[in-house]
């Protein structure tokens, strides 16, 4: 690597080559080249609008800085090790391309507010396409639930059979969760919509800039408020990332119960080829990996938030070169979140449910227990002593290898003359659904009315 000084006039000594690699941030800046682009046209044009640069000087910029971003796509574009960040290579080629004019880009410009206004670009870009993401992944789990009001299956706690649901009321639980991902997703993207440029390397700049301006022509709603806080804060990184941490633990819950329902134990679904591999060795195995691999990412982003949280403590003000090691952890992040998301929404539809194992399953496990001891509840029971009761009757019924509902009526009443003849109804799985008739319940009506809402909702967001 050849030596140079470092960047200005300040130092007479060449930079330790050592020092040069280790102080580069170029391959992961990588990922904010092209905003840095769009960033600096928004720039040159304000200072053109504001008469800090001529018309020929601006028509350069433009002209060079088309020519940036064209390399930018095509992969041509000459990287430079030396020049330590995106934003040096970017106005060395631009010289290269339109000579002296690009010195004068930087005018009223710091790389501080240019990096705090790239960053803010680029996580604009990302949350969008998550939004988008999570949205796709909304639409696909509700159209599986609206294939299957009907499908009775046993819910679980403790992985436990406890008392039978529509799969519909399951699924819509998912949509729930991912709702309020894109809800705070939203709520992210409206406290960053606000442009840092012009905020300068703290303390803004003496040239007469139009502020405001910049903020319009980068598609932000106003300005930051404070020169200081504008090129310090990351605290919209620090809440994507915790964002992305909460849906990737959702995502984590989804494709665990792919990964247990497609299995033999259970059988419940079966999930197309497209998205299983095979095992190198046991030719009979079709393995779920793409909903254990976005199960194991889970970790991945968790540790991208913590590392950034651990950067940015105690930092004092304003600008600190530790802040370089904010944007790696952002960018894994969230491109992270985002592919797992968008191979979440591909695959949602490619898992095929088993309504007949389902409902199979439904006949194990005492699911509708609960329900004698609410029947006798009705009968002027006290709760804790029904729930004694049914407790007894299941723990004879284990011993004798039986079912619920192969008791006979006499059988019944011979364990408590209170169980009535018409106990036996509160033992079907259809009327014990459909007996949960309240709002947020999972009887048939309430059900049609919560996929209806969540198609609104849905729409709404996608608006």
């Amino acid at each position: 690597m050849a030596e140079r000084k470092p960047w200005g006039g300040r130092f007479e000594a060449a930079t330790d080559a050592r020092v040069e690699a280790f102080t580069s941030s170029i391959d992961d800046d990588r990922h904010i080249a092209l905003d840095d682009v769009t960033g600096s046209r928004a720039h040159a044009r304000m200072l053109q609008e504001t008469g800090l640069i001529s018309a020929a000087e601006g028509a350069d910029l433009e002209r060079g800085l088309t020519q940036v971003e064209q390399e930018l796509q095509d992969g041509s574009f000459p990287w430079r090790a030396e020049l330590e960040d995106v934003h040096m290579n970017v106005e060395r080629r631009l010289g290269e391309l339109i000579g002296p004019a690009a010195g004068k880009l930087h005018t009223a410009r710091s790389r501080n507010d240019q990096v705090a206004t790239d960053a803010r670009l680029y996580a604009r870009r990302m949350l969008t396409r998550i939004g988008d993401a999570l949205g796709a992944l909304q639409a696909a789990l509700l159209e599986q639930a609206e294939a299957h009001v009907d499908t009775l299956l046993p819910g679980y706690t403790h992985l436990q059979r406890a008392q039978p649901v529509r799969l519909a009321h399951h699924l819509l639980a998912y949509f729930e969760m991912f709702d309020r991902d894109r809800e705070r997703v939203g709520q992210i993207l409206g406290r960053l919509d606000r442009s840092p440029l012009g905020s300068g390397a703290l303390a803004g700049t003496p040239h007469p800039i139009d502020r405001a301006r910049s903020a319009s022509l980068l598609g932000f709603s106003e300005s930051t408020t404070n020169s200081m806080d504008a090129v310090s804060d990351r605290d919209y990184m620090v809440e994507a990332l915790a964002a992305a941490s909460l849906s990737m633990v959702h995502l984590s819950r989804w494709c665990e119960e792919l990964v247990l329902w497609s299995s033999s134990e259970f059988g419940f679904c079966i999930i197309d080829d497209a998205f299983t591999t095979g095992s190198s060795m046991m030719p009979q195995k079709k393995n779920p990996d793409v909903a254990e691999l976005v199960r194991g990412k889970v970790g991945r982003v968790i540790g991208a938030q913590v590392s950034l949280l651990v950067t940015l403590k105690a930092l004092p003000m304003t600008y600190n070169r530790d802040m370089q090691e904010d944007k790696p952890p952002l960018y894994d992040g969230l491109e992270t979140w985002a592919r797992s998301l968008e191979v979440s929404a591909a695959m949602a539809p490619a898992v095929r449910y088993r309504p007949e194992a389902m409902r199979a399953a439904l006949s194990e496990g005492f699911v509708t227990a609960t329900e004698l001891a609410d029947y006798l509840v009705t009968k002027g029971v006290a709760f804790r002593e029904a729930h004694e009761i049914v407790g007894r009757l299941v723990a004879r019924c284990v011993a004798d290898g039986r079912r619920l509902d192969e008791l006979s009526a006499e059988e019944l009443a011979g364990h408590d003359p209170r169980i009535d003849a018409d106990a036996s109804s509160w033992l079907d799985p259809e009327q014990a659904v459909e007996r949960r008739d309240l709002p947020g319940g999972p009887a048939r009506d309430r059900v049609l009315t919560a996929l209806a809402e969540a198609r609104a909702r849905l729409i709404r967001g996608q608006a």
